[in-house]
């Protein structure tokens, strides 16, 4: 296999020139220091700087040298989620995502550059100050214009460019570092500048401090001035600086004129598209700058041209492709001021919340509800919305500011890129909040009971799941017939609520009337979810034959929509019926067939899931090699994504894996770690699986050594436990032994009752009566018998009950 990646920075996009000298000490500076920050003000490069010396760091770093960009973040808050994006790790349900950051860098030896700080630094500062204690052999490298202020930094204060020696222009000119770049960037704009022109570039070198912005607009201008008209022009403008920001830096006071000057040299339709491209978070596409910059006094046909002679003057950047276009940000941030002066930011930046909602809503009408749609339109859809959530972001924030409610909300519930199926746990439960709690006078009641079921689908997946039922129904009761698709999306989200809350009775109603409602407005999606609630349904009721023939209705229909995402999830449901049943291999072959379609979609936290599941049934089916791979592999994804539960996941199943092999010590230090892990998380344990396996192990090894193996495992790192298992002793040393059957003498002799009163279908009232004692008592006994049989329903424990021959029935 290919190594993976090291390092995600990007290619350079000309030649780097001159600062070799300050290459070589910033390089030499992480031998002796962990926090770097290149101050100086915007345009200086500190940015190109430090990706300069971080593509020199790779080698020294074997975990990876990790580009983290927060010029385009708007929030605090959403510093932390930048740098887990960056590294893979997605948010955990119930935790905040910096713990899940923290776990993941704890032990890795790696630097993190933190590109534009500046407006964030509070944040920045704690969040470097955090990893730098917790992550011992982390290094980070900032680029800001003040200092993070954080005990062990060293602020490297980046200098301008040489500048050439004072006399003789012709004497050391040429080999000026600010010289070298002018003449590069000259030479990359078509013009070739000869001696001549050198006392002029000299002149205006000086003039322009050395600052490499400044440098390159300039150079940009000499297919059309030459370098002393262009000279004289700055010197010009300087003088009219000086009853502006007097108290501004002369180095920022230049850099502005550098700016104002080559705005100025822009014709009147250049200057407008500028401003308004401002607009945008981040990369835009020339579709999106006609439809939201097109209006007077510049047509949408004129857009293509503006653009560019804007990408000529470098004031505008592009891919090589032409296809993606962005601003530098202090161009950015002029700009910004330009739009608001001419009265044009609010206009825009509704114009832009308009744009992005439509665009979003026809992205998510062909990858969810359009049906016949093919998978790769579908896949098109959604990857395009994927690209527009920094934008999304951007007009949900003006929507907030402007007070458009309807618009908001209408956005939150048209991406699937801020959905929890793209992983944001967080997020849009955070925008909906905030929406819901503005004047809602103007905005009607059928958009206000949507907003709110997409907002109980954000909290079923931060596992808040009364909050979540409550708001589900409300909205449930306010959405109108004439909007399917959301009442189909919300009972199916009631009937996973219902399950996981044990209230399955109440779950088949809302999974049937979902069922219906998508079979009348022949929504392929909804049929599957449908059908898959009602295998579900089944399966917990212990009707095993319907839960089968749901779900491969399920699957069936699932497959003809073509949704990667909802033929995992039903090709999972039937796995586990098949599963419960006892038959493995269909089971495996099930849980195989969801990787690729995972793997397909980047759905991270699926698939370690996924992985996990595979490797376990592998291991109970004695294919120890192919188990050992997918599990090794869940571990990887599992830690990558900071995913604890992913992780426990995996433990367990080499728990399974380390017994069947015949290392039952093994097996026990694996699930001491599982055990600690869940609780970590918040979760009960251990399940009777385990107390199964620590019965075994007093067993054969003896009291005293499985309490140490015990209390050895639960002290052991994640890593450490799944290491002991993944590279210990070969399988043929082992002597693989079969797992014993369940025992019931783990129940109490009341829980025994319970469970076999349960296999004649009593509610929770009728076992009550009958063993006289309150259904409060009977509901706390049944969560009892889940937790120690390692349960999560009814009629698994009747089920279960009904093949021991010890328990009353």
């Amino acid at each position: 296999m290919p190594e993976p990646p090291r390092h995600n920075l990007p290619a350079e996009p000309n030649r780097f020139v001159g600062r070799e000298r300050d290459l070589d000490e910033l390089r030499g500076l992480f031998r002796e220091t962990r926090v770097v920050t290149l101050c100086g003000v915007g345009g200086i490069g500190k940015t190109r700087l430090a990706l300069r010396v971080a593509a020199g760091l790779v080698s020294a770093y074997p975990d990876g040298v990790w580009l983290v960009e927060l010029a385009r973040l708007r929030h605090p808050e959403l510093v932390d989620h930048q740098i887990g994006r960056v590294l893979g790790v997605r948010e955990e349900a119930g935790r905040p995502v910096f713990g899940t950051v923290l776990d993941r860098l704890r032990d890795l030896h790696c630097l993190l550059l933190l590109d534009n700080c500046e407006h964030l630094i509070d944040r920045c500062a704690e969040v470097a100050a955090a990893l730098i204690a917790a992550c011992p052999r982390l290094s980070v490298l900032a680029t800001s214009r003040e200092p993070l202020r954080i005990a062990g930094e060293l602020i490297w204060r980046v200098p301008p460019l040489d500048l050439p020696d004072e006399g003789t222009p012709g004497e050391g000119g040429p080999e000026a570092e600010s010289v070298q770049l002018f003449l590069d960037r000259a030479t990359a704009a078509g013009t070739r500048l000869g001696p001549g022109s050198l006392p002029d570039v000299v002149r205006l070198c000086r003039a322009l401090d050395g600052l490499p912005l400044a440098l390159e607009l300039a150079a940009a201008r000499t297919s059309l001035l030459s370098p002393g008209q262009i000279a004289d022009r700055i010197d010009d403008r300087f003088s009219l600086l000086t009853t502006g920001g007097r108290t501004a830096p002369a180095r920022q006071r230049t850099l502005l004129a550098a700016v104002e000057w080559s705005y100025d040299l822009l014709s009147a339709k250049e200057q407008v598209l500028l401003r308004r491209l401002s607009v945008f978070a981040g990369p835009f596409d020339l579709d999106l700058a006609e439809q939201v910059c097109a209006e007077r006094p510049i047509s949408e046909a004129e857009i293509v041209d503006l653009l560019g002679g804007l990408v000529d003057k470098s004031l505008v950047l592009c891919d090589e492709s032409r296809r993606r276009y962005w601003l530098l940000e202090t161009i950015k941030r002029y700009a910004v001021e330009c739009l608001h002066k001419a009265g044009e930011r609010e206009v825009l930046r509704e114009r832009h919340l308009h744009v992005v909602c439509e665009l979003q809503e026809r992205h998510f009408t062909t990858e969810m509800v359009q049906p016949g749609v093919p998978w790769a339109r579908r896949l098109e859809a959604l990857t395009m919305s994927k690209g527009l959530v920094d934008d999304q972001r951007m007009a949900l924030d003006w929507s907030v500011e402007s007070g458009n409610v309807p618009l908001g909300l209408r956005l939150c519930a048209a991406s699937s890129g801020l959905l929890p199926l793209c992983g944001n746990l967080t997020e849009i439960v955070t925008w909906i909040e905030r929406l819901l709690s503005l004047d809602l006078t103007q905005v009607p009641g059928e958009q206000i009971a949507q907003a709110r079921g997409y907002l109980a689908y954000g909290l079923e997946a931060r596992d808040e799941l009364s909050r979540s039922l409550a708001l589900a129904e409300e909205s449930l009761a306010g959405l109108t017939a004439g909007n399917p698709f959301a009442r189909c999306v919300i009972h199916s989200l009631i009937v996973v609520v219902l399950l996981r809350m044990g209230r399955p009775e109440e779950a088949v109603h809302h999974a049937e009337e979902g069922l219906a409602l998508a079979l009348r407005s022949g929504d392929a999606w909804n049929q599957a979810a449908g059908l898959a609630g009602l295998s579900a349904v089944a399966l917990t009721r212990g009707r095993l034959r319907e839960a089968q023939r749901h779900g491969e209705e399920a699957l069936a229909r699932a497959r003809e929509h073509g949704h990667r995402w909802i033929m995992a999830r039903t090709a999972t449901q039937l796995g586990s019926v098949a599963e419960f049943r006892g038959d493995l291999v269909t089971a495996k072959a099930h849980y195989e067939m969801v990787v690729p379609w995972l793997r397909e979609l980047g759905s991270d936290l699926d698939l370690s899931r996924a992985l996990a599941r595979v490797g376990r049934v592998t291991a109970m089916l004695h294919e120890f090699a192919a188990a050992r791979e997918w599990l090794a592999a869940s571990l990887a994804l599992g830690r990558e994504t900071g995913q604890r539960h992913g992780v426990a996941l995996c433990l367990v199943g080499l728990s399974v894996l380390a017994e069947r092999e015949g290392d039952l010590e093994g097996a026990v230090l694996a699930a001491g770690a599982a055990v600690r892990l869940r609780e970590s998380i918040g979760q009960q344990s251990p399940t009777l699986r385990i107390e199964e396996l620590l019965g075994r192990a007093r067993t054969k090894l003896g009291d005293g050594r499985t309490t140490s193996l015990w209390s050895r495992g639960r002290a052991m790192s994640p890593d450490d436990a799944a290491r002991h298992v993944l590279e210990g002793e070969r399988v043929a040393q082992r002597a693989p032994v079969a797992a014993k059957p369940v025992r019931h003498s783990l129940l109490t002799a009341r829980e025994q009752e319970v469970a076999g009163l349960l296999t004649r279908g009593l509610s929770n009232r009728a076992i009550a009566t009958e063993l006289v004692i309150s259904p409060a008592t009977v509901a706390r006994h049944i969560a009892n018998i889940m937790e120690k049989l390692g349960y999560t329903s009814r009629a698994q424990i009747a089920v279960w009950a009904a093949e021991q021959p010890t328990v009353a029935r």
